[in-house]
């Protein structure tokens, strides 16, 4: 089971935002927590990166922070406390006279309906930060060129490239993160778990079957009482709601992508009715399919 890309797939019934941002070497901000994924390329200049659980950790140039359950977090010319930092200005600026000496490109995938971020970017800290060797890593330079292009001049397409671009590097991120920690860094514990793993498996590849607990405690190997003790214990989660998210995820991102019924969509992932997928997709984004598929077309980042 890939579950980098597992977890960059559930990001993409979200919408990505993106700036770059040109500050004087003083500035000092804080990002308020959200449902999202984010990232900041500091690609002039040096500070901290602040979060309330780690020791702030200095940024340099070419570092990537990553942000892989939307946590709180701050940047500053100096280590601070997050609470003391100022909310850091949102939205668009305009570009200023003259390079400032910090320079930075910030990105989201905000989750705007809810549906939760996959358990694996939840086990990581509240923020990654990544230092490539960009002599090795000439691909990541790159799609951080590309990245930055997009940003600073919109073009034709840019809907569909931008979404396209941050999943690469976020993905070229975490697997150098990943390589970096080595056997002692953090792994989604369900995925080391043989029996746990062959369930999962089982759900990622047909979530439509008609599961139940017995079927997948047999897929697993164990006992039900056994199964769903380790299950829940590993994944964090019963095994049918676990279930249950996956299939409403795989709708949510056919309803963004697809142009097919929903009735179409509700069987391609296990529901008998549209009417049963429709009040459990409400249960669990908040929003109606239909309201869901209208709001969902990309927006300018």
């Amino acid at each position: 089971m890939d579950v980098i890309s597992e977890a960059i797939d559930d990001l993409r019934i979200g919408r990505v935002y993106g700036r770059r941002a040109q500050v004087p070497a003083t500035f000092a901000g804080r990002f308020e927590a959200c449902e999202g994924v984010g990232f900041h390329v500091l690609l002039r200049g040096t500070g901290w990166l602040i979060t309330e659980s780690d020791p702030p950790a200095r940024m340099r140039a070419g570092d990537i922070a990553l942000v892989p359950h939307g946590a709180a977090h701050g940047f500053a010319p100096e280590p601070r406390a997050l609470a003391a930092l100022p909310p850091a200005p949102m939205g668009l600026q305009n570009p200023p006279p003259a390079p400032m000496p910090v320079d930075m490109m910030c990105g989201i995938y905000r989750l705007e309906h809810g549906g939760g971020i996959h358990r694996f970017l939840r086990s990581l800290p509240d923020a990654v930060l990544v230092s490539p060797d960009y002599a090795r890593e000439a691909r990541l330079g790159a799609l951080i060129e590309l990245l930055t292009d997009d940003l600073d001049t919109p073009r034709d397409g840019h809907l569909v490239t931008r979404p396209a671009l941050v999943d690469l590097m976020l993905v070229h991120a975490l697997r150098l993160w990943q390589a970096r920690q080595g056997a002692a860094g953090p792994a989604w514990d369900a995925l080391g778990d043989p029996a746990i793993a062959a369930a999962l498996r089982e759900i990622h590849d047909s979530p439509q079957a008609p599961w139940t607990v017995e079927r997948l405690s047999r897929a697993a190997g164990m006992s039900r009482t056994a199964f769903t003790r380790r299950f829940t214990s590993l994944v964090g989660t019963p095994p049918m709601t676990y279930l249950i998210g996956r299939r409403l995820h795989q709708g949510a991102q056919l309803l963004r992508e697809t142009d097919a019924p929903l009735a179409a969509i509700a069987r391609q992932v296990g529901y008998a009715t549209e009417f049963a997928f429709a009040g459990a997709f409400r249960r669990e984004f908040g929003i109606s399919p239909g309201r869901f598929r209208r709001v969902s077309e990309p927006l300018p980042g």
